[in-house]
């Protein structure tokens, strides 16, 4: 493991003339949202933050945290109109566009490298009145608990991550933030350390010191926060599969795991893709994840009602005007009769309210070796693009998120995954249909 580690190692640290250009292009961004900020008293003063701020940001990805500090005392209205009018005159030269977490804030591109201008209260350590508000007291704290030494691994770790398609908290990805892979490396010490721990972590096992007890697959406490869960807002499946890269990794190391990987999509997994696709009118790229993964698992959930079994499910979009949500079905044809199992025969009342409800539609019933009133009835659809397609004209109002709505009004296609698909679809399906073989095979 050590000597994969040593090769990977110089491609992850940025080269000298790298850091030059990333600092001037961070200084040309700051000066710009400084000369706006003398406009307003309720502005405090500007910080760095991030990756950039820390030294653990990687060579090909890096994004410049600026943030705003807001006196504790201004309202949240303004908090959120000032730093956008700030972010949008400072980025004007850059086209400015507005991104959401818990409060909106500007994201811009100066040379291919994002800026984000972010506001924060400034607070006390532990009185937060935003989430933004630790961001400043991860930045310092970082800077101050992280070797030079440690930094690269903490590139080391994110790169790995990246490999794994599970690096990144926004709604897209739920994966693993660059935060708390400084916190993985604070807490192991390297990076090898990390995934020796992970190859052999317990259920629900805790990084980090608290006192408070969190229901989640693993638990990581932000060091600035006890009482925060960073592995919360990491989905049980990025969280499962990290576990399995690290095993993978352990047992035998190759530099294929910190590289990108080209799955091979077959034609037997397409043929039971259902795919929903629509058009959106713009809005924040973080607004409209959410909505169209609130959209797949309501629709999940209505196949599944009407008697599909979906192995997987996934979404995507371009963020500028399309979108689609994925259904991977052990079927897309489902037998055109069910059995219906009621009450025991004991419990009367149940009992008759079961034959009663049920008598106009069955075409058998009987009473099984349990004891039990079953009920043999015909299915209205059997085949999932049908059922989906009725289910949709019909309620639009309660199976699709309210934002959505008028999307949806304005037109959906429901075709499969064998029909002919644009290269960013199939690259959009393709972990929903494949395997990774790096972490699912061994020798």
């Amino acid at each position: 493991m050590k000597d994969t580690i040593s090769k990977i190692r110089k491609s992850v640290i940025p080269t000298k003339s790298l850091e030059k250009s990333k600092k001037k292009t961070a200084d040309l961004a700051f000066n710009l949202v400084d000369n706006q900020i003398n406009k307003f008293p309720e502005v405090i003063s500007l910080e760095f933050g991030g990756s950039f701020a820390k030294g653990t940001w990687l060579p090909e990805n890096a994004d410049v945290d600026i943030f705003i500090k807001f006196k504790k005392e201004t309202s949240e209205k303004k908090f959120e109109n000032i730093s956008k009018k700030i972010g949008f005159e400072a980025m004007k030269s850059f086209k400015p566009y507005v991104r959401y977490s818990e409060h909106p804030y500007v994201e811009a591109k100066i040379k291919g490298t994002k800026i984000n201008v972010v506001p924060c209260y400034d607070v006390k350590l532990g009185n937060w009145k935003s989430s933004a508000d630790r961001s400043p007291f991860h930045t310092k704290n970082m800077k101050k608990v992280l070797s030079s030494k440690m930094k690269d691994e903490v590139r080391l770790l994110k790169t790995f991550l990246r490999s794994a398609n599970i690096y990144g908290a926004e709604m897209a990805k739920q994966g693993f933030s660059g935060y708390v892979s400084e916190v993985l490396i604070l807490n192991f010490g390297s990076f090898e350390n990390v995934v020796k721990s992970f190859a052999k972590i317990k259920e629900n096992q805790t990084i980090g010191k608290t006192t408070k007890k969190f229901e989640t697959p693993i638990v990581i406490i932000d060091p600035i926060d006890k009482n925060r869960n960073l592995a919360a807002a990491v989905s049980t499946e990025n969280i499962g599969k990290f576990i399995l890269c690290c095993r993978a990794f352990q047992a035998k190391p190759s530099q294929k795991f910190f590289k990108n990987k080209n799955y091979k999509l077959t034609k037997n997994n397409s043929e039971n893709v259902l795919i929903i696709k629509f058009n959106f009118k713009a809005r924040s790229p973080d607004i409209i994840w959410g909505q169209i993964k609130r959209a797949t698992n309501s629709l999940q959930t209505q196949l599944e009602i009407g008697g599909f079994t979906i192995l997987r499910s996934g979404s995507y979009t371009d963020e500028k005007n399309e979108a689609y949500l994925f259904f991977l079905l052990e079927s897309l044809e489902i037998p055109k009769k069910y059995s219906k199992i009621g009450p025991e025969v004991f419990r009367e009342k149940d009992c008759q309210s079961f034959i009663f409800k049920n008598k106009s539609k069955t075409e058998l019933m009987w009473i099984n070796k349990k004891g039990k009133v079953v009920s043999l009835e015909k299915r209205k659809e059997f085949k999932a693009t049908k059922f989906l397609a009725n289910y949709l004209k019909g309620n639009l109002q309660t199976g699709i998120p309210k934002g959505l709505q008028d999307d949806f009004k304005r037109g959906y296609k429901i075709i499969l995954g064998t029909k002919t698909l644009t290269k960013s679809i199939k690259e959009a399906i393709k972990d929903l249909i494949s395997t990774d073989e790096t972490i699912f095979h061994f020798n």
